[in-house]
């Protein structure tokens, strides 16, 4: 089976211009809500509300994708974030904008795990890595490029017009799916497989799935504990600028989406349980030594770490998603249940680490962190099947 071009690039271009759009504002709504007289906890509900829904429905979506197609999920999900994106503009209560991110954390779960499993679908066999690398470029290219394009959206015009950019983004990539996005049926032409339709807690007790759940989760929730507190940490510890706290979070962004590509080239032909480990050894280590980190420098080079653990690791959890996926014909749910780890480590991490920093110290949280990522990891290496390429195949040449 060859890589369908056009479905590949319609998704891929939908996914960046989508999470462009979502980086080109996340990062300014901390100021925005400010602004309406939020205080601490308020801020942080607004960020939590997305993860909250998208929690809860990621695997919802993901599940009835296998069995109704992918497209509809697709194409609303981008239809609601043009509606929700719009309404920013006529928001002016903190309650306001909690509504309007529980329902963009709605409308995330129907588009990016829903279009990682279609690209799933029509991934060539031994070419897992290699694919969802390039794919994941788009989400990693969008975070990394949207607060620098948001900043100075907002500073020349002002924070409707942000918003609206946000807007037209994700119109146009309704747009390109609407167009030229063809129907699952017509790609595939499979029948229904053993694995369709599945409860979530079936597919979970199969080992090879349940520890790429953990690891997802056990990264996930430290990467959470990194976005929420080291800005923090930067700013009352050691005293970084703006542009320089916003220099440091951006590295683990940007050097994780250069490495999906090459790295997935290198897991399609390597062991990929051996990557994931690794990359997750890595990441748990770069954890404990933020705390000792004395300047921007050493902060600088600790998340850029950090973002090479992610770029060696997670082309290599995707691969192994797809595979997974393809053996029981259910993909929807195995990528609805990975971006679910996502969403759940991007909530819990942040609010126990919040919890700890109240009664602790940084040290304390970046510890624990670091001790999620070794469980995840452990989990993973211990109830992933050794095989050496993962796909039941011979490595490729």
């Amino acid at each position: 089976m060859k890589l369908n071009l056009r479905i590949f690039f319609t998704l891929f271009l939908a996914v960046f211009a989508t999470t462009l759009g979502v980086g080109l504002v996340v990062p300014l709504l901390p100021i925005y809500a400010h602004t309406m007289g939020a205080n601490a906890f308020q801020i942080g509900l607004v960020f939590g509300a997305f993860s909250l829904t998208r929690t809860f429905f990621v695997p919802l979506f993901g599940r009835l994708s296998d069995t109704r197609g992918k497209k509809p999920f697709i194409t609303i999900g981008l239809l609601v974030y043009v509606l929700l994106s719009v309404a920013y503009v006529f928001s002016d209560r903190v309650v306001d904008l909690i509504l309007i991110r529980l329902g963009q954390g709605v409308a995330s779960a129907m588009i990016l795990p829903v279009a990682q499993a279609y690209v799933g679908e029509i991934t060539p066999q031994g070419r897992e890595g290699l694919t969802m690398g390039l794919f994941n470029m788009a989400l990693f290219g969008g975070l990394s490029g949207g607060p620098i394009l948001g900043g100075m959206v907002k500073d020349a015009f002002g924070m409707d017009t942000s918003f609206l950019s946000m807007a037209s983004l994700c119109l146009t990539g309704f747009f390109l799916c609407l167009i030229l996005l063809p129907a699952e049926a017509g790609v595939s032409g499979r029948s229904a497989g053993p694995g369709r339709g599945a409860p979530y807690i079936h597919t979970l007790k199969d080992s090879n799935v349940f520890g790429l759940f953990a690891f997802r989760l056990g990264f996930t929730s430290a990467i959470g504990v990194i976005w929420a507190f080291l800005p923090l940490m930067a700013s009352t510890r050691l005293g970084l600028s703006g542009s320089q706290i916003g220099l440091v979070v951006m590295i683990n962004v940007l050097i994780s989406g250069l490495l999906q590509t090459p790295m997935g080239f290198v897991a399609d032909r390597w062991d990929k349980r051996i990557l994931v480990v690794s990359g997750g050894l890595l990441a748990a280590g770069t954890m404990l030594y933020f705390p000792w980190a004395s300047s921007f420098i050493h902060l600088f080079a600790a998340n850029a770490l950090l973002g090479i653990a992610g770029g060696i690791s997670f082309p290599a959890v995707m691969a192994l998603g797809v595979i997974e996926g393809r053996k029981g014909d259910h993909m929807g749910s195995i990528m609805g249940l990975l971006a679910m780890a996502h969403s759940l480590g991007m909530l819990v991490g942040p609010l126990v680490a919040g919890l700890l920093l109240d009664a602790s110290s940084f040290s304390v949280i970046f510890l624990v962190s670091a001790l999620s990522l070794m469980g995840g990891t452990v989990i993973f290496g211990l109830r992933r099947k050794g095989e050496t390429v993962e796909s039941g195949r011979s490595p490729l040449p």
